[in-house]
């Protein structure tokens, strides 16, 4: 049977970069190289895209993956023999890969790839969009106040009083178009509260501030699917660092978090984690995979908290590790992958234009 040709694409200019070739090792040594020519494309913190020869061997360091053969001609880097690569696994997190802005040079260009669309990468990324997404099909989220940047510089006090008003400390500031918690803080007062925004602003030009839950169980949630989505039992984060929360360096640096699969909780919460994950994957008409983050308080309130539509596949991470204890290895999870981006490719080369 002919391989079939397939290019890992990670890096990127995002602060998420170093995860991202995290991530691009772990799923290249897990493909399955007697069935797919495997071409690695590293995208440097400038925006350079470079093209590795064909991996023949297993990674052994993520220096292996770093090229500097830069071209501008990007998408030659799609080519092989004059052959158009047969898919393509962006492993891109945040803005640049996560954001639906590669989802779209992908479409423009013709080639199947594997993951979320457009659309469904854009809203998912942005947390203040998503958050409207989930309350208009009723999904439970604490209370939360977003702005813009130019709105801070002009109008601060009046925003500060609103934040104060609607919510309660501790709040959480983020950047509205970040992922694995880089621009957060945890604030207990109104000093801490500016601190954090403008560190936040440093990220972003829109901040999302939400009323923190104190003892909350954190609860996480993968799905897989098209048209049809499957998810997994939820798994929680136990942080055991000194950080005040599941922060960056929890997440892939000190290894002080935990992870309890499946979660530690009343299993007859586990099917109402499911049909909420299930629920907010359609409400942004996600593909191929993503993983959901709750909040479970101490009186069985139920909270989602944002859904991760490039999840990372690091030895630390949450999103193959929930699939295995379903029984779905990591090698099975990249050919369900593979096989749902082709049903969506197939299913898109069908539509008028």
């Amino acid at each position: 049977m002919k391989k079939e040709t397939l290019a890992i694409i990670y890096g990127g200019k995002s602060s998420e970069h170093e995860v991202s070739l995290l991530t691009a090792k772990s799923i290249i040594n897990e493909i399955n190289q007697e069935k797919y020519n495997i071409f690695p494309i590293f995208i440097d913190n400038e925006g350079n895209w470079a093209r590795g020869e064909k991996i023949t061997k297993k990674i052994e360091d993520v220096k292996e993956l770093i090229f500097n053969n830069f071209t501008k001609d990007i998408v030659s880097l799609l080519y092989v023999d004059n052959k158009k690569i047969d898919i393509v696994f962006p492993v891109l997190h945040g803005p640049n890969g996560e954001d639906g802005t590669i989802q779209g040079f992908f479409e423009t260009i013709d080639i199947a790839y594997i993951g979320n669309n457009v659309i469904s990468s854009a809203t998912g990324m942005d947390k203040a969009v998503t958050k409207k997404i989930f309350s208009s099909i009723g999904l439970p989220q604490l209370p939360y106040v977003d702005f813009i940047a130019n709105d801070w510089k002009h109008t601060k006090e009046d925003i500060l009083q609103n934040i104060e008003q609607k919510l309660n400390y501790p709040m959480f500031v983020k950047p509205a178009n970040l992922g694995s918690s880089v621009g957060i803080s945890r604030c207990e007062n109104k000093d801490k509260l500016i601190l954090g925004i403008e560190e936040a602003l440093k990220f972003d030009r829109r901040i999302v501030v939400e009323e923190g839950v104190v003892g909350a169980k954190e609860i996480e949630v993968s799905t897989l699917g098209y048209n049809s989505i499957s998810s997994t039992d939820p798994g929680e984060i136990c942080n055991i660092s000194t950080s005040d929360f599941y922060d960056y360096d929890t997440k892939y640096t000190d290894g002080q978090s935990k992870m309890e699969i499946p979660a530690n909780i009343d299993k007859n919460l586990y099917p109402i984690f499911r049909e909420m994950a299930e629920r907010a994957f359609k409400a942004l008409d996600c593909s191929g995979l993503a993983r959901v983050d709750f909040f479970l308080t101490k009186d069985g309130k139920i909270y989602i908290n944002e859904i991760n539509t490039m999840p990372g596949f690091t030895k630390f991470s949450m999103f193959p590790s929930l699939w295995n204890n379903m029984g779905i290895s990591y090698s099975q999870i990249i050919e369900t992958l593979i096989k749902l981006a082709k049903e969506r490719y197939n299913e898109r080369k069908l539509l008028k234009q």
